[in-house]
C-alpha cells in the first residue's frame, strides 16, 4: 500500500481525475508515464460477455442464469460455476466478471429477475458469497451488484425507492452484507436508483458508513453503466470508479472541485488508491497460457441446468418417462430453446443443445410437433391442428412452454403474469386429447397456469443456459432425478403479490409500503394461499426426517448454535433433498414474520441411505434490525427451530430459550407508556410500586362489573406516565412521576 501511496503522489491532478473513469466501455484508464496498466472488465454474471471494439463478442459457455442456479440451493455448484468463469475469464485477459446480482424479487414482474437469486435475503447472501468465492478462487475479481435495492427496470436510471430502515436493512442490505463480509469481493457495482431521495452513487452513507465502516468493505466501488450524478459529489460519498468512460466529460468536475475546495485532495486520492491497488493486483494474478476443455464446462453446464430443475407436479408418478413411452413433444422451444434472458448478461454460447438434439443423441424414439412458435405469441391454428392430430396417438405428451425473448428482459418490467395465450390454449386443447399431459417450462421468473390442473407432470427449467435442452431430457428420463427447489414463490395471481399496489411507482417514485414482507414472509403472514410455495419441489424418492437435536438448551447472544438431524432416503432411487431450516421468533419487540429461512443443506443419498446434516447458528439468525438502537438485537424468549422440506412442509420442531445480552434502551419520557416499561425485561420492576397500587384501586372501583379485567389491563397498559398524574393524582404524584424518570434512565436512550 506504501507503494500504492507513493505513485499516487507523483500523479498529477488531471492523471488522478482521469484514473477514476473507464478509459472506454470496459477498461480502466493506464497513465504510460507511470507506467500504469489498463485492466479489462466484462459482463456476467452467469458467463463471460467479452466484447472487443468492434463490438463483437466472444464465445464463452452460457452456465445457469441466476434464477436458476439460486433453485439448487447448492453452495458447493456455486462455487464450481463461479471457479470456471473464472477460469475463463484468465483465458480471455478479463480481471473483473460483472456479478453476480444480490438483488431481491420484490415483485415477479421485474424484468432483471431471471438474473436475480431470490425473494429471500439468506439464500440471495449465500449464492452471491459462493459465486464469488469461485470466481476469485481463479485470481479474477468480481462485481457484486446491484447495490442496492435494484428491484425493477421501470424508471430504474432514476426511481426513489422509499424504504423504511428495518426493511432496508433486513430484506435489501442483508445479501449484500453476507457476501461482502464472508466472500469479499474486488468490487462493488452501486445502482442506479435512489434510496430515499439519494442517488446510490452519491450516498455517503451506504457507500461509505454502511459498506466500509460497518462491513469492512475494503475493495473500490464503481457505477453501473450511466450511474453516475454529481461528480465530485460521488468521489466525497465513496465512489471510486466510473463506468463506462466518459471522455473526460465529468473529469474536469472533479478537478474544478478540488481546486475550489469543493472536494479535499485526500478523498480523490483515497479513491486512485483503490483502484490502483486492484489494477496492479489484477495484473499479478494474471496467468499466462491459460485454456480451459470446452467439453468439460459444457458438461458442469448440463449438470449444473439438472440440479437447478424444480420438479412442481407430478400426479400418479407420470415421471420419468420410460424409453419405450410413446411420447410426443410439442412446442418450438423443442427446437430453438430459451436458454438465457436479454440484456447486459446475454452470451454468445460456445455450443447449444436443444431438447431434441438431445433425445437424438440418446436414441430415444419420440414424435414432434412445433404447435406454436418460440418466438411469438400468436395463435397458428394449422400449427395447432397437427400437434392435436399426433396427441391422439400418444401415450404422453411433453409440451415445452415458456417466456419468448420479447416477454422479459432488462431495460423493462413486465405487465402480467401469463403466458403467451398460443401456448395457454394448446396446452388445455392438449389436455383433452390426451390423458397424460407433461408441461416443461423455460421462462426467468414466475408465471400463472390456469391449466396447472389439466397438467399430470410440471417442470420448472427456468433459463438454463447452453446445456439446458440435454438437462431436460435428463430429468424427463429418469438419468437425473430433480432436486431443484424453488427461490422464489410462485402466487395464483399477480393482485396476490405483497408489491402489487406499489409496484412499479409513478412520477419518479415507488414506496416499498409492504415492509418486511417479501416473498414467501408476506403470504405466511396473511394465509394466502398460492400456485407453488418458496422452497417447493418434488423428487422421484422420497426422504424422512428425524433425531433433531440442539447442542444448547439455551442460547446466549455470543453462543453459536449447532443442531444436527437425520435425513433418509426412503425410496428406491438416488437422489438429493433440500433440508431447509426456519425459525419463528416470539414477535413481541418487533412485528415479525411467521417464520424465516436462516439455513439449508442439500444432501446426497443412495436408497436406504442415511446422513447427518449439521446447521450452525448466531446471534443474526435470531435477530431483527432495531431502528432507534441502530443495531441487530434478539427477542428474549421462546423461539422455534422448524425444520423441513418447504415451509409448508415442516417435519421437525424444538424450541429454545434466547437470552440475549443486550435489550434495547427506552426512549425515556413523561410519556412514554406503561406498556413500554413493562416490555423491557429489567426497566419493569421500577413501576412494579404504581401497578400494584393501581391493581387494587380498579378492583375495588369494579365491583358493578362495568369494567372487565381485560379492559382495565389494556386500558391501563396504552396510558402515557404524564396521564397518570391527571387521572389518579393520589396513587401516582408528579413527584412519583419524576422519581419513576430517573430511575428509568440508565434503561434509556
Amino acid at each position: 500500500m506504501d507503494g500504492i501511496k507513493s505513485l499516487v503522489s507523483k500523479l498529477t491532478l488531471k492523471e488522478k481525475c482521469s484514473l477514476v473513469s473507464g478509459f472506454d466501455s470496459w477498461h480502466t484508464q493506464p497513465v504510460e508515464r507511470l507506467e500504469i496498466p489498463s485492466v479489462m472488465m466484462t459482463d456476467g454474471p452467469h458467463g463471460l460477455r467479452k466484447m472487443d471494439e468492434n463490438k463483437k463478442t466472444a464465445s464463452a459457455t452460457c452456465f445457469p442464469s441466476g434464477a436458476a442456479l439460486a433453485s439448487s440451493w447448492d453452495r458447493e455448484l456455486l462455487e464450481k460455476i463461479g471457479a470456471a468463469i473464472g477460469e475463463e475469464a484468465q483465458a480471455e485477459k478479463i480481471s473483473i466478471v460483472l456479478g453476480p446480482a444480490c438483488n431481491i424479487k420484490r415483485s415477479p414482474l421485474c424484468g432483471r429477475n431471471f438474473e436475480y437469486f431470490s425473494e429471500d435475503p439468506y439464500l440471495s447472501g449465500q449464492m452471491a458469497k459462493h459465486h464469488v468465492l469461485g470466481v476469485q478462487s481463479q485470481g479474477v475479481g468480481t462485481s457484486l451488484k446491484h447495490f442496492c435495492a435494484n428491484n425493477q427496470e421501470t424508471m430504474r436510471m432514476r426511481i426513489d425507492e422509499q424504504i423504511d430502515e428495518r426493511t432496508l436493512r433486513e430484506i435489501y442490505l442483508s445479501g449484500f452484507e453476507t457476501a461482502v463480509k464472508e466472500a469479499e469481493p474486488a468490487t462493488v457495482m452501486c445502482s442506479y436508483n435512489s434510496v430515499n431521495g439519494m442517488p446510490l452513487a452519491c450516498s455517503k452513507r451506504l457507500l461509505t458508513d454502511v459498506l466500509r465502516h460497518e462491513w469492512g468493505f475494503d475493495g473500490f466501488v464503481m457505477t453501473d453503466w450511466g450511474a453516475i450524478k454529481e461528480r465530485a459529489e460521488c468521489v466525497a460519498a465513496g465512489l471510486d470508479l466510473e463506468m463506462p468512460g466518459c471522455n473526460g466529460v465529468f473529469n474536469d468536475e472533479i478537478e474544478n472541485a478540488v481546486q475550489g475546495g469543493a472536494l479535499a485532495i485526500e478523498k480523490l486520492d483515497r479513491a486512485v488508491e483503490r483502484v490502483l491497488t486492484f489494477v496492479f493486483g489484477a495484473v499479478k494474478r494474471q496467468k499466462e497460457g491459460v485454456s480451459y476443455s470446452v467439453e468439460e464446462h459444457d458438461r458442469l453446464a448440463r449438470e449444473a441446468a439438472a440440479d437447478c430443475m424444480v420438479l412442481l407436479k407430478n400426479k400418479e408418478s407420470v415421471l420419468p418417462l420410460k424409453k419405450e413411452d410413446k411420447v410426443l413433444f410439442v412446442g418450438g422451444f423443442a427446437e430453438t430453446p430459451r436458454y438465457q434472458g436479454g440484456g447486459s448478461s446475454h452470451i454468445q454460447p460456445l455450443r447449444t443443445t436443444s431438447l431434441l438434439d438431445a433425445l437424438k443423441e440418446r436414441g430415444i424414439v419420440f414424435s414432434y410437433s412445433k404447435g406454436f412458435s418460440a418466438k411469438s405469441d400468436e395463435i397458428d391454428e394449422k400449427l395447432e391442428a397437427k400437434a392435436l392430430a399426433a396427441a391422439k396417438t400418444a401415450d404422453k405428451v411433453v409440451v415445452m412452454a415458456g417466456l419468448p425473448d420479447f416477454y422479459e428482459s432488462e431495460g423493462y418490467d413486465r405487465t402480467h403474469l401469463r403466458l403467451p395465450p398460443n401456448q395457454n390454449r394448446l396446452i388445455e386443447l392438449l389436455a383433452g386429447v390426451c390423458s397424460n399431459i407433461i408441461v416443461v417450462l423455460s421462462n426467468g421468473a414466475p408465471v400463472e397456469m390456469p391449466w396447472e390442473p389439466l397438467a399430470d407432470g410440471i417442470l420448472e427449467g427456468y433459463l438454463g443456459g447452453q446445456a439446458s435442452g440435454g438437462a431436460v431430457c435428463d430429468i424427463l428420463y429418469g438419468d437425473k432425478n430433480p432436486s431443484g427447489r424453488l427461490a422464489e414463490t410462485f402466487p395464483l395471481r399477480l393482485e396476490d403479490n405483497p408489491s402489487y399496489l406499489n409496484f412499479p411507482g409513478a412520477q419518479g417514485r415507488v414506496d416499498y409500503r409492504e415492509g418486511i414482507y417479501t416473498g414467501y414472509r408476506y403470504y405466511d403472514k396473511k394465509k394466502i394461499p398460492v400456485l407453488y410455495p418458496f422452497g417447493h419441489g418434488l423428487s422421484y424418492t422420497s426422504f424422512s426426517y428425524d433425531c433433531l437435536k440442539l447442542d444448547e438448551e439455551e442460547f446466549e447472544e455470543e453462543d453459536v448454535l449447532i443442531l444436527t438431524c437425520r435425513i433418509t432416503n426412503t425410496g428406491d432411487r438416488a437422489g438429493a433433498e433440500v433440508a431447509q431450516l426456519y425459525i419463528a421468533a416470539p414477535g413481541i419487540q418487533a412485528d415479525r414474520a411467521p417464520k424465516e429461512l436462516k439455513g439449508f443443506s442439500k444432501v446426497f443419498l443412495n436408497p436406504g441411505e442415511s446422513k447427518i446434516v449439521t446447521f450452525r447458528l448466531d446471534s443474526r439468525s435470531f435477530a431483527y434490525y432495531n431502528v432507534s438502537e441502530k443495531g441487530w438485537f434478539c427477542e428474549p424468549g421462546f423461539h422455534r427451530i422448524l425444520v423441513g422440506s418447504t415451509p409448508a412442509d415442516i417435519r421437525l420442531e424444538q424450541k429454545i430459550m434466547v437470552r440475549p445480552g443486550r435489550v434495547p434502551r427506552l426512549k425515556v419520557s413523561p410519556y412514554m407508556t406503561v406498556r413500554e416499561v413493562l416490555e423491557h425485561p429489567e426497566a419493569k420492576k421500577e413501576i412494579s410500586f404504581f401497578v400494584d397500587r393501581y391493581t387494587a384501586k380498579e378492583r375495588i372501583n369494579d365491583q358493578d362489573g362495568a369494567l372487565n379485567p381485560q379492559m382495565i389491563d389494556a386500558m391501563f397498559r396504552e396510558m402515557p406516565l404524564k396521564t397518570l398524574t391527571v387521572l389518579y393524582p393520589e396513587l401516582f404524584s408528579q413527584d412519583d412521576l419524576e422519581t419513576l424518570l430517573k430511575r428509568l434512565e440508565p434503561y434509556g436512550v
